[in-house]
């Protein structure tokens, strides 16, 4: 990114001048770098801010350009906050949205999305990594549907892309969201993949002066979307390797935290998942005092993330960690206490004072 940022100052979107030609071939470069890491056309690629943006276009722009004989929407419950948000803000101009509920494992009910579909139905969107659990959705199998039925299918990959394979036109995606830091890209970039045969639609967010293909006015900012392209390519070389290794290191931690700790239960199906994220529950004790005693470690309450950087000692450490504190936690819990003392918490009248 540096040349970009200091001497290669050009505007990528400048066709009079050398400078933008120089920037013009790095942001079609790094656009390649993205299509290639998916399976998709170069041109399919249109850079954004982040997945946020990215969710916001694909759900907003698809209701609205096909709203004239199309007004329903079918989503699952557990989305990221970008996506129901999404769908919330369309419900208040007059779209009707489903939202799905997912199995105990976090999983979706294939039957029950091929239920949901109406004759206006314009969009599915489903996630493909979840962000809290790390459940991997049978996006294959509702590319099928969504495709069988003439209805475009979005995928929020932010959590997947460059950790799992991707392929767009093997898994009938028509519609995908990229982020750069999940991928150890900058931060405030992002890509939106939108199909070109059969041509997917969207009304603009933003307009202006026409870049990205009409569907995102302003400025490409170079040297982000050379950092994101390079990161893309990394990911495409490392990903096999960076599974196996992240996959070790999570069996490693949940291992060591199950045989050390009793009444902990791992979130979410044990097969169809990514391993890097990790969801655990600790019985008896609460998440917000877990997560203060570990304020040394970076991780969300109840979630334990691995990634490519993160070293054996870093796990071990986590793990001392986390059994250390629980156990001290419980030892403080009236609740922990009682169970000890084989009472059955079910069959307590609890009543509020």
């Amino acid at each position: 990114m540096l040349p970009y940022l200091m001497a290669y100052y050009g505007n990528p979107h400048s066709r009079t001048h050398a400078y933008g030609w120089e920037s013009e071939a790095a942001v079609e470069k790094a656009r390649r770098q993205v299509a290639d890491l998916i399976g998709a056309d170069s041109r399919e690629i249109i850079f954004t801010s982040g997945a946020t943006e990215s969710n916001n276009m694909a759900i907003k722009g698809v209701a609205r350009f096909y709203k004239s004989r199309k007004k329903h929407i079918i989503t699952t419950q557990t989305e990221h906050k970008c996506v129901l948000d999404s769908c919330r803000s369309l419900e208040t101009e007059g779209f009707r949205v489903t939202y799905l509920p997912v199995k105990k494992n976090g999983l979706i009910d294939l039957k029950e999305l091929e239920a949901a579909f109406q004759p206006d139905t314009s969009l599915v969107s489903v996630m493909t990594v979840n962000n809290e659990i790390g459940v991997k959705q049978p996006i294959h199998d509702i590319g099928e549907i969504c495709r069988a039925h003439k209805v475009f299918f979005h995928t929020d990959a932010a959590q997947a892309i460059g950790k799992i394979p991707m392929d767009v036109n093997n898994m009938k995606i028509d519609l995908m969201s990229i982020s750069g830091h999940k991928i150890y890209g900058p931060k405030g970039v992002g890509a939106i993949y939108v199909r070109r045969r059969p041509r997917v639609r969207l009304e603009p967010l933003q307009s202006g002066g026409g870049q990205e293909r009409g569907l995102r006015s302003g400025t490409v900012p170079t040297p982000l979307a050379v950092g994101l392209g390079a990161a893309c390519e990394v990911a495409q070389q490392e990903m096999e390797y960076d599974h196996k290794r992240i996959s070790q290191l999570a069996e490693r931690l949940v291992t060591k935290i199950m045989s050390e700790v009793p009444d902990v239960v791992m979130n979410g199906d044990r097969e169809h998942r990514y391993p890097g994220c990790i969801n655990l529950s600790f019985a008896y004790v609460e998440g917000e005092s877990l997560l203060m005693a570990l304020k040394d470690v970076a991780l969300s309450s109840g979630r334990f993330g691995i990634g490519r950087f993160t070293t054996e000692e870093e796990v071990d450490y986590t793990v001392q960690k986390c059994i250390q504190h629980v156990k001290r936690l419980r030892e403080m819990s009236p609740l922990w206490e009682m169970v000890q003392d084989g009472i059955d918490l079910k069959s307590i009248k609890w009543t509020q004072h």
